[in-house]
């Protein structure tokens, strides 16, 4: 049996070195997840290999069974980080179901509920990942009671988020300075909604495809949030090149990448891209979905002094508008001239 525990509490970390990030790239997989089993994972291996160099561990095991990613994730985090340390994994190696496990403890005497186990759930403070027989097809979803958070409210309630460059800074006017607080602030609200349920569908490290569900107010709220405050505080150029960044970054956190010089590379972008995303949006929220109603920022572009989109124009003329789409035009007449040669 075991002999000591310890607790290893790397939130603070998780948050400065991952969410803060994700945050910064409005990083949803497939567009859909806010990768919050598969970011977490990596933090808590890092912090398993520190803590089993740092005792002198001649192995670490996990739990992983021999059918996702998270076996990927262990164990490449603790072949670079904790060289010449075994391996353990015994869910794995002895291929050990569910259902296996369950009947083990039942022919043992073990008295309990065993219908929450017919789940595999993983809470994190990125959101949750639902398993079930309903992910395992492609024709169900989960049912009502599988989601650890019940709707509660009713009717409709406002909410408003506060960014400073980039992070989130209040909520409701309610400053936080610890932003592990604030988005357990933003999860309590959003939850009580049943808002952030979804399935995701998408390719795994091994090769398969997997499904799996997921409840995450918190980050859904938020990503959106400080996506609608960059498309009014960002330049054209600098939402395109996020983007395609973004969606780098959160390919490489899921799989298994994190360690990759890359990522630091990509995180050093992301903060520069954040110096401006600064003002407060405001949320409508109801059962199962909200509403993005509008920003106050002072780094808003849509307030200008040149012109308001399909009403007036102060900062051109009508021949300036004339010469400037002869000129953008210029390209494509050259093409459909030469084609136009060529075809007769």
């Amino acid at each position: 049996g075991a002999v000591k525990h310890v607790t290893l509490d790397v939130t603070q970390e998780y948050y400065n070195k991952s969410i803060k990030y994700m945050v910064f790239g409005n990083v949803l997989r497939n567009g859909t997840y806010p990768i919050s089993v598969s970011s977490e994972r990596i933090f808590q291996a890092i912090a398993t290999a520190d803590y089993a160099r740092e005792i002198g561990a001649d192995a670490i095991a996990h739990g992983s069974t021999g059918a996702g990613n998270d076996q990927i994730r262990f164990d490449l985090t603790f072949e670079v980080l904790a060289p010449g340390i075994k391996i353990i994994t015994p869910t794995r190696d002895m291929i050990l179901t569910r259902e296996y496990e369950i009947n083990y403890l039942r022919d043992h005497g073990y008295v309990a509920d065993f219908t929450r186990m017919e789940y595999s759930i993983n809470k994190g403070l990125w959101g949750t990942s639902i398993g079930g027989k309903e992910t395992l097809n492609s024709e169900q979803t989960l049912p009502e009671d599988a989601y650890p958070s019940q709707i509660t409210a009713q009717g409709t309630e406002a909410l408003k988020l506060e960014f400073k460059e980039g992070e989130l800074h209040a909520v409701n006017g309610e400053v936080f300075a610890d932003k592990v607080k604030a988005i357990g602030k933003v999860e309590e609200i959003g939850s009580k909604y049943g808002i952030g349920r979804d399935m995701h569908i998408g390719d795994t490290i091994i090769g398969l495809k997997g499904r799996v569900g997921f409840e995450a107010a918190a980050p859904i709220l938020i990503i959106n949030a400080h996506k609608m405050l960059e498309k009014h505080t960002l330049s054209k150029w600098q939402l395109y090149w996020k983007d395609q960044i973004a969606t780098w970054y959160g390919m490489f956190l899921h799989e298994a990448q994190y360690l990759e010089p890359v990522m630091r590379d990509i995180e050093a972008m992301l903060t520069s891209s954040q110096r401006n995303v600064n003002g407060t949006v405001s949320i409508i929220l109801r059962p199962y979905s909200y509403t993005l109603v509008g920003v106050e920022s002072a780094y808003d572009l849509v307030k200008n002094d040149l012109g308001e989109y399909g009403e007036i124009q102060k900062g051109w003329t009508a021949e300036d508008a004339k010469g400037f789409t002869k000129i953008l035009s210029t390209p494509l007449r050259v093409y459909y001239a030469n084609q136009k040669k060529n075809e007769k």
